[in-house]
């Protein structure tokens, strides 16, 4: 009788496209109460015994002598026990996992003796000689990440742990907790699928949103109690994020995590793609951008947009240049969403003034040259210079003042500030797109300024420094 035709496969149901081709297969291998062996007690035996003792697993080590390193850890943890003497073939019966740092040869014979007892060996900085390797780890347990780079660039995988760092908070660690504490009671609820994804989706959102912020038996209520809701009925939130003042590395972490669990990007025009990376590849991107005497988004357009999203239940961030709260008119979008009933919060970025100094490496407030620093914009509503300046604090030689915003005005504010007594060679540099890459300086006086930005055809956006204290550094 022939044999039926095989059922036809179907397309990638049994293989993931973009995971072809591992180098090495990442998994996490619970260890505690378990039996581990290292041969070997130098120092680079101590980092790998202390890590297996972390997990919990009971380490035996073995070795001749033992570095002064690993004496301390055996006082300090009662699972690690020292055996003075060479590992032997029977001391990997009823091991889990084995390590060794010897010379390559003696790591031959212990790695074949490991192998003859079914136990997974790797050999301290001998790839080519391990069954597994361990990686780079950032840890937040019960969250942990592993890096690997197949053993061919641990430096490299020291730094990419590094800014992993960098971009988890500490309070993960206690959500994640919270996570694996509430799971029963969860599971108790007897939720329908989408429901109970809906509930961790809601979890996620706030250990995203509060980091560092304890759990509470009172998240597990309100999230018990919105088990059955649509989630795009309740209100969403929004978050002003400075972006700085285009270099994509000068954005806060605090501002990085924020873009990282946003539902919506709102963007200025001023934003460089770079910082948008960091927001989530999921994240709806809108350019909101305004810009003088050129079509664009009305402030108003833009608080109404944030409300609309906040009100579908979106994780909204509005990206803005600089800093939100320095000319950004951030005040009239909190007000805006403060009487819809929208959660706002604010995150500060590196305003244009200090990435200035720090791209003329001269501080503005040079305790010999200045005795305050001002920021001020020389651009009112209508485009002329703004009738409510201190002429008498900006032309005061002993400031440094920063001025935003002020390119179309300069001929008309230099003159003004000598005609109030600022003397006409007073240092005053324009600067155009601080921080970006075709970044550019005109440094002159005060008086000879608005001619040379003229000749050079500078375009915004600028920051001008006026004072002597704003004479770069060579």
């Amino acid at each position: 009788m022939a044999n039926p035709p095989e059922p036809a496969r179907q397309p990638n149901a049994t293989s993931a496209p973009g995971l072809k081709n591992l180098a090495v297969l990442p998994v996490f291998y619970r260890l505690a109460g378990k039996r581990v062996v290292v041969a070997g007690g130098g120092e680079p035996a101590v980092w790998k015994a202390e890590l297996l003792a972390a997990t919990g697993a009971v380490v035996d080590v073995y070795a001749a002598e033992f570095c002064e390193g690993m004496a301390g850890l055996a006082a300090e943890q009662p699972t690690v026990r020292l055996h003075q003497r060479d590992i032997g073939r029977g001391d990997f019966r009823g091991a889990a996992l084995a390590v060794v740092d010897a010379g390559e040869a003696r790591a031959r014979e212990i790695h074949r003796d490991a192998a003859r007892c079914g136990v997974p060996c790797n050999v301290v900085d001998k790839p080519g000689l391990s069954d597994f390797q361990f990686g780079a780890i950032v840890e937040r347990s019960p969250v942990v990440i592993g890096i690997s780079t197949d053993g061919g660039a641990p430096v490299f995988g020291q730094a990419l742990r590094t800014r992993l760092e960098t971009l988890l908070p500490q309070g993960f660690r206690r959500w994640a907790l919270a996570a694996k504490e509430w799971r029963p009671a969860v599971a108790k609820l007897d939720l329908p699928h989408g429901a109970r994804r809906a509930l961790w989706e809601r979890f996620t959102r706030l250990a995203f949103e509060a980091p560092e912020r304890e759990p509470t038996g009172a998240d597990l209520a309100a999230l018990v109690a919105s088990a059955g809701e649509n989630p795009s009925e309740s209100k969403g939130s929004v978050t002003l994020a400075g972006a700085g003042p285009g270099d994509p590395e000068l954005m806060t972490l605090k501002a990085v995590r924020a873009l990282q669990s946003a539902d919506v990007v709102l963007y200025d025009d001023l934003i460089l793609p770079g910082a948008l990376d960091f927001a989530r590849r999921e994240a709806t991107r809108l350019s909101v951008g305004k810009r003088g005497f050129k079509p664009s988004c009305t402030q108003e357009d833009i608080s109404a947009l944030m409300i609309s999203l906040a009100l579908q239940g979106k994780r909204v961030v509005r990206l803005k240049g600089g800093d939100p709260m320095v000319f950004g008119r951030a005040g009239e979008e909190i007000a805006a969403l403060k009487a819809a009933g929208i959660v706002v919060d604010v995150i500060p970025g590196v305003t244009a003034g200090s990435a200035a100094a720090a791209s003329l490496r001269t501080s503005l407030t040079e305790r010999a040259l200045a005795r305050r620093v001002q920021f001020v914009t020389a651009h009112a509503r209508e485009g002329r210079l703004p009738d409510d300046l201190d002429w008498r604090a900006l032309a005061d030689p002993g400031a440094t003042s920063v001025v935003y915003m002020g390119l179309k005005t300069l001929p008309i504010l230099a003159a003004r500030l000598i005609t109030e007594g600022l003397p006409p060679d007073t240092p005053a540099t324009l600067m155009e797109r601080v921080s970006w890459p075709d970044e550019r300086r005109i440094s002159s006086t005060i008086a000879a300024l608005p001619a040379a930005a003229i000749e050079q055809g500078v375009r915004s956006p600028c920051v001008l420094l006026i004072g002597r204290a704003t004479t770069p550094a060579l």
